[in-house]
């Protein structure tokens, strides 16, 4: 399969296909010419790839979780600290974010937005 096809497949860019190969998640074949030459099994490695990236995994634990979906006598408590952590990392993100809104909202609020040139947003982000 040639990485248009694959990239049909696994749902990614071609682009995000080969940054997989540089970074060594997926090693296709290469033909006589250069080309690479995809399996199955590499599409549902990008497919997987793909998933875990779009849960926000990073690079170096979608790395971690492809050797041990790849050993069949793992533990799946590594699998679950993996995730555990990554969950830890989102819930920082999440509280970060609702401090960034409601600072935010609370300065949107007290702006009149009028034609007068006293602005509490420019005033806060001046301290």
């Amino acid at each position: 399969m040639n990485i248009g096809d694959v990239a049909t497949h696994a749902g990614l860019p071609a682009k995000t296909i080969r940054y997989y190969e540089d970074i060594g998640l997926v090693q296709p074949k290469r033909s006589a010419n250069g080309y690479r030459t995809f399996r199955q099994s590499d599409v549902h490695k990008l497919a997987f790839l793909g998933r875990a990236r779009a849960l926000g995994f990073t690079i170096e634990d979608c790395r971690s979780l492809l050797k041990l979906y790849a050993d069949t006598a793992r533990a799946s408590a590594e699998v679950k600290h993996i995730a555990q952590e990554h969950l830890g990392r989102i819930d920082r993100k999440i509280a970060e974010l609702t401090e960034m809104r409601a600072t935010l909202g609370n300065l949107v609020e007290s702006c009149a937005g009028d034609h007068r040139p006293d602005c509490p947003i420019l005033a806060d982000l001046a301290v």
